[in-house]
């Protein structure tokens, strides 16, 4: 193996006790920091591996995920007990109030309306179909715990295999699949929907894009799309790089592969049952504003202020206008950067956008973003303060709904003015993290991926590709002297013998490796 130095033998990794500077002062707790002479990467770490570290710490938050949710497994889903719990779970609703209990079976069963794409309705019904099989004369309370239980468990595999991903996409920051491992809102959120099941078909195309193998990442995409729509988002951050490198076959390769696996998938169903299959798409256009996002906020207040409020009409243009505009933009940054940025970094600007502008955001949606946060900007500062903002907002909307459906004591309800404080809360610590974002690519010397002589290890072909076309319009921010003379070996990025661009050495683990004996 190529090291990033250009010389023969295993590549170090980053150590986070090193490297971050969140981390670097709380290693004391657990003996300190790595010393000077520990080779992270090169050594044997015995039976405490990275990927076996990650794995356990898995295991023991998808326990801790049911463990949250046991309230409501003791008890019973019932409104408006769920909320004021904080366990509430789409799976136990879903399976009670759309007939899966009695057999109904979303794009199965004619005439029936789900209001998830068909991928999704076909997991609701697979599921179900195996209560069914498994709980013969069992009561609806039991078949319900059954039902979340066994989604449960197929989420905690997800959740595992997302992990995996995530690991073998960090490249030499293994360690930055630990976020995804331990992360609060997955811990809180994961267990709410399928949408884990998108974020992992997401995280596995971007692994087979960056091995180079673009008909497998549109496969996987397309199959995201067809349980969620953000996936097919990713081909965004693919375009862009291939219009910066002047490399388009993957783009249009990958592009091809998921249009193609999602018509195959959907094709079938829109010609048996064409009002069922489009329910989906006819239910999101006519709803309102959905709880949490920006745009139910501003209409509550209106209305309580007895302003004028939007229509649906209204909000999916400005929706649609405002994502629009924020993708303008983020091409604009990625055509007239001073250094390509990483494809996990435009990937979060994207879905970040479409979570901001779109008219719909419920607790788990912040899941999309975990694995893209990993990669793209993985500061344990950075992504705590988001986390706990997401936290709090989850929190919030659950003692909000519960006032709205019970009109319970007061002491257990939370208000519109405190609900809207916490919706804005997370949506600028979202808009925070696409900051940082774009901060780091306005000055790639930011960016503690490309600090261990990495170009982009999730750009597949586009990892240490030249640059084709370059805006050259946009007035780059100029480092400071100091930081100039350190990174002055990066200018122009040179490119050892393993392909990777090279901007010089900068953290502890970023020294070169000691030559193999």
């Amino acid at each position: 193996m190529t090291s990033g130095t250009g010389r023969r033998g295993p590549y170090r990794i980053s150590a986070p006790s090193r490297s971050d500077e969140l981390l670097r002062p709380l290693a004391g707790g657990i003996g300190g920091p790595l010393g000077r002479h520990a080779d992270p990467g090169r050594v044997a770490p015995g039976h405490f591996t990275v990927q076996r570290v990650v794995i356990l710490l898995t295991v023991l938050s998808a326990v801790l995920s049911v463990l949250v949710k046991n309230p409501c497994r003791a008890a019973g889903w019932s409104s408006p007990d769920y909320f004021y719990r904080a366990c509430y779970s789409d799976w136990a609703e879903l399976y009670r109030s759309r007939g899966l209990a009695d057999g109904v079976l979303p794009f199965i069963t004619p005439g029936t309306l789900f209001e998830y794409p068909v991928l999704l309705g076909l997991l609701a019904s697979g599921t179900a179909l195996l209560v069914g099989a498994l709980a013969t004369g069992a009561d609806l309370q039991q078949k319900t715990l059954l039902y979340f239980d066994i989604n449960a468990v197929l989420i905690a595999g997800v959740w595992l295999l997302t992990v995996l991903a995530t690991l073998r996409l960090a490249n030499r920051r293994p360690w930055d699949a630990a976020i995804v491992a331990v992360a609060p809102v997955i811990i809180l959120s994961g267990t709410i929907n399928w949408d884990l099941w998108a974020v992992l078909l997401a995280t596995a195309g971007m692994l087979a894009l960056a091995r180079d193998r673009p008909v497998l990442a549109g496969i996987l995409w397309g199959l995201g799309t067809a349980v969620k729509l953000y996936p097919v988002l990713l081909l965004g951050a693919v375009l862009v790089l291939a219009l910066r490198t002047g490399r388009y076959r993957p783009f249009a390769v990958t592009a091809l592969a998921t249009a193609s696996t999602w018509f195959l998938v959907n094709v079938p169903f829109y010609l048996r049952d064409r009002e069922a299959w489009g329910y989906f798409l006819t239910f999101s256009e006519d709803r309102d504003a959905g709880f949490s996002s920006g745009w139910y906020v501003y209409n509550a207040l209106a209305r309580r202020a007895g302003g004028i409020s939007l229509t649906p009409e209204a909000i999916n243009t400005g929706a649609g206008v405002l994502f629009g505009l924020a993708c303008a933009g983020i091409a604009l940054l990625a055509l007239g950067a001073r250094r390509r940025p990483r494809l996990a970094q435009l990937a979060l600007l994207i879905v970040g956008a479409f979570i901001l502008c779109n008219k719909v955001y419920s607790p788990q949606y912040a899941l999309w973003l975990v694995p893209l946060i990993a990669l793209a900007v993985p500061r344990w500062r950075v992504v705590l303060v988001w986390q706990l903002a997401e936290v709090l907002h989850w929190g919030a909307v659950w003692l909000y709904l519960g006032g709205m459906t019970s009109g319970g004591p007061p002491e257990h309800n939370l208000g519109l003015g405190t609900y809207a404080l916490a919706v804005i809360l997370h949506i600028l610590a979202t808009a925070y993290v696409l900051g940082v974002v774009v901060s780091e690519i306005l000055d790639p010397r930011q960016d503690v991926v490309r600090r261990i002589a990495i170009d982009d290890p999730q750009g597949g072909v586009f990892d240490g590709t030249a640059d084709r076309f370059v805006l050259s319009r946009i007035r780059h921010r100029r480092p400071s002297p100091r930081k100039e003379a350190v990174a002055s070996s990066a200018e122009p990025p040179g490119r050892g013998r393993s392909g990777h661009a090279r901007i010089g050495w900068r953290d502890p683990d970023d020294r070169p490796p000691k030559d193999p004996q």
